[in-house]
């Protein structure tokens, strides 16, 4: 069974539930429960949600809103395919140079491209190894920027699966303007095609 559960900003779950209509039978929101001081927390928070049967999670962030049912169904599907895996990461291979940079502003040292890629969401995980990683986190000082890292600390292995481009993470007010960019060439493949 599928369902989504929402975690929002503490003061907003009311305003969530109502506008996603949780409890109604026609709702694919199962629950909205309420984020915490970090995104490990948060997480931790929506998968208390989720069904303890349930055999796949997946993380999203709300901050990339053009992702679509394709990049999620091939995740998925990167997932089941190989039962040596316990979560699958979205991204797409680096195409900028990465320098390491110290807090005075000094370059340190320069990455190899070939082998960074940049992460996005969706993330997908089998519901044993994500719980194990979170319940790991919970005791160590570890602070994560996505939900794979914790999954790789705690020793399982994770894939990379190719993602567009233009899944982007909303950040700054200027993505924005490319966000309405992206949707409107949407919008014409749609009517174009």
């Amino acid at each position: 069974m599928a369902g989504v559960v929402l975690v929002c900003h503490p003061q907003r779950v009311d305003e969530y539930r109502a506008a996603c209509g949780v409890g109604l039978t026609t709702s694919k929101v199962a629950a909205v429960v309420p984020g915490g001081e970090t995104r490990t927390d948060s997480v931790r928070a929506g998968l208390g949600a989720v069904p303890p049967e349930a055999a796949v999670i997946m993380t999203h962030d709300g901050a990339r809103p053009l992702v679509t049912p394709a990049v999620i169904e091939e995740a998925v599907a990167a997932l089941t395919a190989d039962a040596g895996i316990a979560g699958v990461v979205v991204g797409h291979p680096m195409y900028d140079t990465v320098k390491v940079v110290a807090g005075c502003g000094e370059v340190t040292a320069t990455a190899d491209r070939s082998t960074l890629w940049a992460a996005q969401t969706p993330q997908v995980f089998r519901a044993g190894p994500l719980r194990a990683a979170l319940d790991a986190a919970a005791g160590s000082a570890m602070v994560a920027t996505d939900d794979s890292a914790l999954v790789e600390q705690a020793g399982y292995r994770v894939r990379m699966v190719e993602g567009p481009r233009d899944n982007i993470k909303v950040t700054v007010p200027e993505d924005l303007a490319v966000v309405e960019a992206l949707l409107a060439a949407r919008g014409r493949d749609v009517v174009e095609g």
